[in-house]
């Protein structure tokens, strides 16, 4: 009974840690913001999409150390595993922290200043829905828009996951149950049966040489 609930338990904060770590990712690819340029007649106006990523860049490094931090806790055991937990534990609280910076105008702007083609931010131009990567128009005035807050609040989420995989991981890691003990208990069993048929081997090979001596003191040819 008690292996079952070590083995819900671990899958369970495996599952948890790589949701939360995809949820991360899939949040900062996704549009935070909109900064709408307008410049002087007749030109018309830009609104560059900014996504996640450009102004939170760490929670997406962070969401991929975790997924490794995932691999090792599979990989590890013991006190070793618990370390694991305790360093995922610090990635989600890292996360939380880059998630929760404040995405303030000043931001959204020098971002969509900064984008190129394949840069983190789409455009449009006068409200119709362009190609990827138009970059503000130098000295046009500019204000921004922050229309991702849902998904500024599912980082946030996926940061609270890779805490609590951690917290699980660092608590109970060291009862659930190893990848490879199944294997290594295969190799030990095997490795035993080897030597138990040397042995038997071995006494059947001193009981011939016995007999054999017998015979001989019997002055019985043992051929």
């Amino acid at each position: 009974m008690r292996a079952g609930t070590d083995r819900r338990e671990y899958a369970l904060a495996l599952a948890l840690g790589a949701a939360g770590a995809l949820l991360i990712l899939l949040a900062v690819r996704q549009v935070w913001a909109h900064a709408i340029y307008t410049p002087p007649r007749p030109l018309p106006s830009q609104d560059v999409a900014v996504r996640g990523q450009s102004l939170v860049p760490m929670a997406g490094a962070l969401a991929i150390a975790g997924l490794a931090c995932l691999a090792a806790v599979i990989a590890t055991r013991g006190r070793l595993r618990r370390a694991t937990g305790v360093l995922l534990c610090l990635i989600g609280i890292g996360a939380i922290v880059a998630a929760t910076a404040s995405v303030t105008a000043a931001a959204v702007l020098s971002a969509a200043a900064g984008a190129g083609p394949g840069a983190g931010a789409g455009s449009t131009t006068s409200g119709t829905p362009g190609g990827g990567g138009a970059v503000a128009i130098s000295g046009a005035p500019g204000h921004a828009v922050i229309t991702g807050l849902v998904w500024h609040g599912a980082a946030m989420a996926g940061g609270l996951a890779l805490v609590a995989a951690g917290l699980a991981t660092a608590w109970r890691g060291g009862r659930w149950p190893v990848m490879s003990s199944r294997y290594e208990q295969a190799g030990r069993d095997e490795q035993a049966g080897r030597y138990e048929q040397a042995g038997r081997g071995a006494r059947e090979t001193a009981d011939s040489a016995a007999a054999m001596w017998d015979s001989l003191n019997h002055d019985v040819d043992p051929t």
